[in-house]
């Protein structure tokens, strides 16, 4: 193996793939990447077995060829040459690294010791905007919490129409719901509504990779895997694919804990309310509870909070209330949580009276919506 890039290029590469691996006593070629010199590109690899992930650069290749080398060292060397080019040999099982005033020589592994990566057959896919979908994942990935017993519910899951997609997160206490509306553009191969979850840590890995700006990403399907792949500028070449095993086991029908109709509405200032919970959050105590009271022809609310050991908390603020008198409890952290995926200057409060879960909405945004069960008074 023999190659010539750019140090800039190669530290984008290493630097994503160096993300995947980690510690594994029990498999240590996994704390490794693999490189791999082809003709005109460098392609950097890393799983941990559950996500896997492919990186390709633009590159001078004098000889093919791949290894697996210790992916936090040569992250670490790498990062520390300056922007100029870099020659990678192979040398045995060692991958000589050569700059301007440089030379070093680390020791690696046979790349057949390196797991393989699942392949897809790459002619049926789903293309979406990569931002939106950035954007969706970052308003529930946060949602969704880690559980052995009902493990569907530990991962983000995903529902393909013919012109949305829905994205959903929920731990038991809270649900959040992201709709994204696709362009008339939009590409879907397949030939009806797909489903699948993944698991909150390939969601976290996804957002990383996936582009700040308008840029398609196609998502390809196996039966028990996900890939989704970006593509090299003006080029049908990859650059990124992420793959991700899917979680086994049907989604919750979380439709039916959203309420239909509710029984009051309160129509809030979302940045004074934020102000008002944290205050509130002060004298919450252990369970984090707030005590929010409406009534109704009133043009205040109230938000109520208690600590034996520190004190209690009394709040009002403005707000136009409809329907019934309302007294409702609910962890104020839980609240903060979906108040920070609204973008909106007002939001929707809607209550189902002290026991029935509430709903938050951002007016002006129907694509979102949080559901908040409350705490039993």
């Amino acid at each position: 193996m023999n190659f010539t890039i750019l140090v800039k290029e190669f530290k984008k590469g290493i630097g994503m793939a160096e993300k995947i691996t980690g510690k594994n006593l029990t498999l240590p070629i996994l704390d490794n990447v693999l490189i791999e010199a082809l003709p005109n590109f460098l392609k950097i690899s890393s799983t941990d077995l559950e996500v896997g992930i492919q990186w390709w650069g633009l590159c001078k290749t004098e000889k093919e060829g791949k290894i697996a080398v210790p992916a936090r060292f040569l992250n670490q060397l790498i990062g520390s040459l300056p922007d100029d080019k870099v020659n990678i040999k192979e040398k045995g099982n060692s991958l000589i690294v050569e700059s301007k005033n440089l030379k070093t020589q680390i020791k690696g592994f046979s790349a057949d010791d390196f797991p393989i990566i699942p392949s897809f057959l790459k002619e049926i896919y789903i293309e979406i905007d990569g931002k939106k979908l950035k954007d969706g994942l970052m308003s529930v990935v946060d949602i969704a919490s880690p559980s052995q017993i009902r493990p569907e519910i530990s991962g983000i899951y995903f529902t393909f129409t013919k012109d949305s997609v829905k994205l959903v997160a929920t731990d038991s206490f809270r649900l959040g719901e992201k709709t994204i509306h696709l362009k008339s553009g939009f590409k879907n191969l397949f030939e009806k509504e797909v489903n699948f979850i993944l698991p909150q840590k390939t969601i976290k890995e996804l957002i990383n990779v996936l582009p700040d700006e308008e840029k398609n990403v196609r998502i390809y399907l196996s039966d028990s895997q996900v890939l989704f792949e970006t593509l090299l500028s003006n080029s049908d070449h990859p650059e990124i694919n992420l793959i991700s095993r899917q979680i086994d086991g049907e989604y919750p029908s979380y439709q039916e804990i959203i309420p239909k109709e509710s029984k009051t509405k309160i129509t809030l200032n979302k940045e004074e309310l934020i102000k008002q919970i944290k205050t509130a959050g002060l004298f919450g105590g252990r369970t984090n509870e707030v005590v929010v009271k409406a009534e109704a022809g009133e043009k205040e609310i109230e938000i109520k909070s208690q600590d034996s050991e520190i004190g209690e908390s009394e709040l009002s603020m403005d707000s136009k209330i409809e329907g019934e008198s309302v007294k409702a409890s609910f962890n104020w952290k839980f609240i903060l949580d979906g108040l920070s995926n609204m973008k909106s200057s007002e939001i929707l409060f809607e209550l189902q009276g002290g026991d029935g879960p509430a709903v938050i909405r951002p007016i002006g945004d129907a694509s979102y919506l949080y559901v908040i069960m409350p705490i039993k008074m």
